[in-house]
């Protein structure tokens, strides 16, 4: 294969594809575990793992050996027919969940897409609500996408700008304000969509007993509770899914990238029976959705999760690693917060924009993504050692001053 130096790569992205979001301008040849190198064989530790999917880490033997046994027996099939994985894995997933039924899709977005074509349907069906009428609630600050459906409920003007006409059928209430979520219901509406932690949204972890409060609502008003973990769910945040720190059990569970270990695009909405079977032949579906090369790797992943348990690593070495930044002291630093390995640097806007400290920590090896401007994102796969938690504290010690 013919490599280049990654100015080479760049020129050839700007020339010939159309323009992306590319926080950092590295361009990625190779991982290994917590690590990736650049096309100059320059290494960095990879902190931006949540959102690149990479949970288990780069090139984790155990997913790859299932995924190259899967490659040797059958890969994407017709939707016409069932197959081995896809029967497998939806029982295995239901049954993860504690729940009774699920849909595969791709993306995130997709996922997104699916639970609220179901929470509508649902309305008509079982509320009786005038059709073209139904009224899903969601947040500000919230990220669930950019498909036009769900940037219409954005309040991002970047993911927003020039892409109108909007979806109707959505309200925005403050995050984390249950006494404005319950004003805001009417019986027209079918569904609250909220992210346990708003990740992109800053880290945005909501004051205890949101969650509770949100699902009291719903059971109180005949309203579904969506929960998007696609994000904090499968052990970011030191438990399996961030619902659990408040015991709460969503209606519809969305679940996406760590799913498929880092190596295929999965998704699923998993929830309750009598919502998903509302879904008729026709009515929705996705080409790839269900294949079993992806739902192999995906199987693997819930026997990592259930044989290895890495959330209980997530939890601990999340709490060593916000022990340590707090103890940097830092003059910079406006506020600390995190859940598991999934954790937020607010810096102090007279200190300029998390951006800029984002491009100094790549120079020093450290690869990480700002959001909402002011906030540093740390999401380091959920098997990283000490010993480069350490290392990597001494880099934001030496950028963080």
């Amino acid at each position: 294969m013919e490599r280049f130096a990654s100015h080479d790569y760049i020129k050839l992205a700007q020339d010939y594809s159309a323009p992306n979001y590319a926080p950092l301008d590295v361009v990625l040849v190779r991982g290994e575990g917590s690590w990736v190198w650049d096309a100059e064989g320059n290494k960095y530790l990879d902190m931006l793992s949540a959102y690149s999917a990479m949970n288990w880490g780069h090139l984790n033997k155990r997913l790859i050996d299932r995924a190259k046994e899967q490659l040797g027996i059958l890969t994407v099939t017709s939707r016409a027919f069932y197959n081995d994985q896809f029967s497998l894995f939806a029982k295995e997933l239901a049954e993860f969940c504690n729940s009774e039924s699920v849909l595969v899709m791709n993306s995130g977005a997709e996922a997104v897409e699916t639970a609220l074509k179901g929470a509508r349907r649902w309305g008509y069906a079982e509320k009786g609500i005038e059709d073209g009428k139904a009224e899903v609630i969601c947040f500000s600050g919230n990220f669930h996408g950019r498909t036009t459906t769900i940037i219409s409920f954005s309040d991002s003007d970047e993911s927003r700008k020039n892409f109108g006409p909007f979806t109707p059928g959505f309200k925005l209430c403050p995050y984390g304000d249950a006494e404005a979520l319950e004003k805001m219901i009417t019986p027209n509406t079918v569904a609250i969509l909220v992210e346990p932690i708003q990740g992109e949204g800053g880290v945005k972890i909501p004051q205890s007993g949101f969650l509770k409060q949100v699902r009291e609502i719903c059971t109180k008003n005949k309203v579904l509770f969506l929960a998007d973990e696609i994000q904090t769910g499968l052990c970011r945040t030191g438990k399996i899914f961030a619902c659990e720190y408040e015991g709460v059990t969503p209606d519809l569970y969305i679940i996406g990238k760590s799913l498929g270990g880092g190596i295929v695009p999965i998704s699923a909405v998993v929830g309750r029976k009598e919502i998903l079977d509302l879904f008729t032949p026709g009515s929705h579906g996705s080409t790839f959705g269900g294949n079993p090369f992806a739902c192999a790797i995906a199987r693997e992943v819930l026997a990592l999760i259930k044989e290895e348990k890495p959330h209980d690593r997530a939890l601990e070495t999340g709490e060593y690693l916000l022990t340590k930044i707090e103890e940097l002291k830092s003059p910079v630093v406006e506020a600390l917060r995190g859940r598991g390995l999934l954790i937020g640097i607010d810096v102090k806007a007279e200190s300029g924009k998390a951006k800029h400290f984002c491009h100094l920590l790549k120079d020093r090896g450290i690869l990480c993504k700002d959001t909402r401007q002011q906030t540093i994102r740390l999401a380091p796969p959920l098997n990283i050692s000490r010993e480069d938690v350490d290392w990597a504290v001494e880099q934001l010690r030496a950028v963080l001053r």
